[in-house]
């Protein structure tokens, strides 16, 4: 069943660049958390989306929000790219694609593989419930940061 806006979120523990486990609650723990699911790492798209929300940190620690983005490569792979972008935030690999799954953000065939995360947003506030939803089916477009924005700046 499709997650919606006041549903409890699904908890995952997921390794970062460096091999850490890093769990939903953790990233909740000061506020709300984004979480950027986005289909290949060093791809152009998805490189414009985390260096956008690099580029603007500022603004989600304004409002206590941790983000995250969240791929189906490896964490080596996602290491590799974090370092090349300068991101600086954490890249999540979701390699067994469970927490994409979960989420219901996972294409069945993109571009002839199977199981790529669709470029998805979700705000999840500090009480572990949806505040914001976007799945999208074109993996060309990004995610509405306005919409993110006002989501984590609702108290």
């Amino acid at each position: 069943m499709p997650i919606q806006i006041g549903d409890k979120a699904p908890d995952f523990t997921l390794k970062d660049t460096d091999g850490n486990d890093i769990s939903l609650r953790e990233l909740r723990k000061d506020g709300s958390a984004v979480l950027l699911f986005f289909p290949l790492a060093f791809t152009s798209v998805c490189t414009d989306e985390m260096c956008h929300v690099r580029d603007n940190m500022k603004l989600y620690q304004s409002f206590n929000a941790n983000v995250a983005g969240i791929s189906v490569d490896s964490f080596f792979t996602l290491k590799e790219f974090k370092k090349s972008q300068n991101i600086n935030f954490p890249l999540l690999s979701d390699f067994n694609k469970e927490v994409s799954a979960a989420y219901n953000t996972i294409y069945e065939d993109f571009f002839g593989m199977k199981g790529v995360s669709k470029r998805s947003a979700f705000v999840v506030g500090a009480d572990g419930l949806v505040k914001h939803l976007e799945i999208l089916e074109d993996a060309g477009k990004l995610p509405d940061f306005d919409s993110i924005a006002e989501s984590i700046s609702d108290k």
